[in-house]
């Protein structure tokens, strides 16, 4: 069983712990939410971290926060209901920002499970482990310094007559403190090959695993160029080998994804065969068993931490009973993320029992359309509609995180339109007024270009009504000449 290796999980903690590279994110939706806006006493401020109103829910989640912190929210989960705009994905990423970058935030949608590769149960599951951390600390032996002497030592090929192969390799490593020389496998000389390691590079060799990492190139080789390639770094401080402790964090469906998928050969046959093949790998309840052994042993041992991170499942009365008794179970679980469940929904028939009603098709009706015995886990926070000072609030915050001016007229005409429709409706507006507003050259958004905008789309509720006196209309032209004949 791979799974009871501890270099894989080793190897997936550091690849999963690589640096990106920084970039500006698109504005999404939610890109003004910083975290819930509460006060040191725990009451929610009028307008703070980018949210606006909702204060008796975002007090709430303040407490449920606190719970999670405690370690004493395990076996519930968080329902937020509400109607549509009301905030409630914006409530689950402030508590996802307050509880900090370190902990996994997994968002889905309800519809997510109903998957052609793979069962509902075990989309279901991957989120689950998604959302759940594993804080590594590894103490390793590292060698490291700069290369002041790289000598292979070859020999006679004993297979082949015809040739030369590396018997070992000689390397000098130099600190602050001194130096040491080194005598290393022929393996350990193919990765330093394949990482172009020359005379005056700063590397560290790994002791227990011979994996070699060039930090960069020795400050004392720096010139006077204003714009170089290298990367130059200074002189490692300390003795040539030395203990360091290293942090990685990984999820445990990362762990999952390195032991499930089997590591084909090398040839060209098997790396084609992995591309075509190319679907889901169902992860087995058997291996995550195995892993999550490994992983309470690790725990045990002080290796690990288990950090349980935050599962958002949004429009939940989209899923089905199988799912709603599944995560009765999950929740259970002594290995369980934070559950926030998001619906909008109130008295409606839960999925999949359309034949168990006391009516032909019309299935069991429950509060949000969840069972009851889950509903009876939940704390049920209620999100109310906007104001319209909220809402002239919000749109100020949005000009501002999308670099828009506009002026006082637009804004209190788009609060007008966000009480008689939505307060999406109105967000929707801005993109396009501003477009319009430098077609026709003026550097802010005013109130023409929220009136052309208006004229140019529809919210919902206009949409539906100027459909439904169409249809009247047909109708009535339909009936006519009946009626005379």
């Amino acid at each position: 069983m791979k799974a009871t290796n501890s270099t894989t999980v080793s190897a997936v903690a550091a690849s999963s712990a690589a640096p990106s590279s920084s970039r500006d994110a698109r504005i999404a939706t939610h890109s003004h939410i910083k975290g819930l806006g509460l006060g040191d006493d725990g009451l929610a401020l009028p307008s703070a971290q980018g949210f606006v109103g909702q204060r008796a829910a975002r007090e709430a989640c303040g407490l449920v926060l606190d719970l999670i912190r405690m370690r004493k929210f395990a076996g519930k989960a968080l329902l937020l209901a509400g109607g549509p705009g009301t905030g409630k994905t914006a409530l689950a990423l402030g508590v996802s920002h307050e509880l900090g970058h370190k902990v996994p935030f997994c968002p889905m949608v309800g519809s997510e499970v109903y998957s052609s590769e793979v069962k509902k149960t075990e989309v279901l599951m991957e989120n689950f482990r998604r959302a759940i951390g594993l804080r590594v600390r590894e103490t390793k032996e590292v060698y490291e310094g700069e290369v002041t002497e790289l000598t292979p030592t070859e020999t006679e090929n004993p297979l082949s007559g015809y040739g030369k192969t590396i018997a070992h390799v000689v390397i000098a490593l130099k600190t602050v403190k001194g130096t040491k020389q080194l005598k290393l496998d022929p393996s350990v000389y193919e990765s330093i090959m394949k990482e172009r390691i020359s005379i005056g590079d700063v590397i560290y060799i790994e002791a227990n695993t011979g994996a070699v990492k060039r930090v960069g190139r020795s400050d004392a080789y720096a010139t006077e160029f204003d714009l170089e390639a290298e990367e130059y770094v200074p002189l490692p401080k300390g003795e040539v080998h030395k203990r360091k402790e290293v942090v990685q964090d990984v999820t445990l469906h990362d762990l999952d994804m390195a032991n499930a998928k089997p590591q084909g050969g090398q040839d060209i046959m098997s790396v084609v065969g992995q591309l075509v093949k190319g679907r889901r790998t169902e992860v087995t309840d058997k291996l995550r068993g195995e892993i999550n052994r490994v992983v309470n042993k690790y725990i045990e041992q002080g290796i690990a931490e288990l950090v349980p991170g935050v599962l958002f499942i949004d429009e939940v009365h989209m899923l089905d009973m199988e799912c709603f008794t599944y995560l009765n179970r999950a929740l259970e679980s002594t290995i369980s993320p934070h559950v926030i469940l998001a619906t909008n929904r109130g008295q409606c028939t839960i999925r999949g029992t359309e034949y168990e009603g006391t009516g032909s098709g019309t299935g069991i009706i429950a509060p949000h359309g969840i069972p009851l015995d889950l509903l009876d886990r939940c704390m049920i926070v209620r999100t109310l509609p906007y104001e319209r000072e909220e809402i002239k609030e919000v749109i100020r915050l949005r000009t501002k995180v999308e670099g828009l001016a506009i002026t006082d007229d637009a804004v209190e005409k788009l609060s007008d339109e966000g009480m008689a429709s939505s307060l999406r409706y109105a967000l929707q507006l801005l993109s396009p007024a501003a477009i319009l507003s430098r077609t026709a050259g003026r550097s802010e958004i005013t109130i023409e270009d929220i009136d052309e905008t208006d004229s140019l789309f529809m919210d919902a509720r206009r949409s539906a009504r100027l459909l439904g006196k169409s249809e009247q209309v047909q109708e009535k032209d339909q009936a006519t000449p009946m009626e005379t004949s």
